[in-house]
């Protein structure tokens, strides 16, 4: 199983890196993780054509064919065990293969809305952009481990 995730922006802070290098790490054992980035707009930029700008060079990572999700503050809300059976339908839906997308901080164009299979949010909080990296990948670690029923979750 191959899990891309195309982001807005570079991660710039190394305790995140570290912590994206342990789960994607953890996840090796389920699936393969490739993080795509793509760069984010100037904020000298209007806002059309900020999130124009970044939703072409986000589905320019997304192969045709693809399963995609949005990590979206407008998406729907699930719990682990949900987004356990989710995951695993998205990944056999997709041919064993499925992209999240993480927009940066204006939000996703409309036609990456479109291509979208999927939205979800995680949580009512909001998180940097960054920050959803890590919380991502944990999620989806801890999804595995609810749907082999290995212990870790709680």
């Amino acid at each position: 199983m191959r899990l891309r995730i195309v982001c807005v922006g570079k991660l710039r802070e190394k305790w995140l890196e570290e912590g994206l290098r342990e789960y994607t790490k953890r996840l090796s054992k389920y699936c393969d993780v490739e993080f795509l980035e793509v760069p984010d707009a100037p904020d000298t930029l209007p806002a059309k054509i900020a999130l124009e700008r970044e939703g072409n060079a986000i589905l320019s990572r997304i192969k045709p064919s693809a399963k995609v999700w949005l990590m979206d503050l407008s998406g729907d809300t699930v719990d682990s065990e949900i987004f356990s059976r989710e995951l695993m339908k998205g990944f056999e839906d997709g041919g064993a293969e499925l992209y999240f997308v993480i927009a940066g901080g204006s939000g996703f164009a409309e036609e990456v809305i479109q291509r979208a299979d999927r939205r979800i949010r995680f949580s009512d909080l909001t998180f940097t952009h960054t920050m959803a990296r890590l919380i991502l990948l944990e999620q989806c670690f801890r999804a595995f481990k609810i749907a082999r029923g290995e212990t870790y979750h709680k």
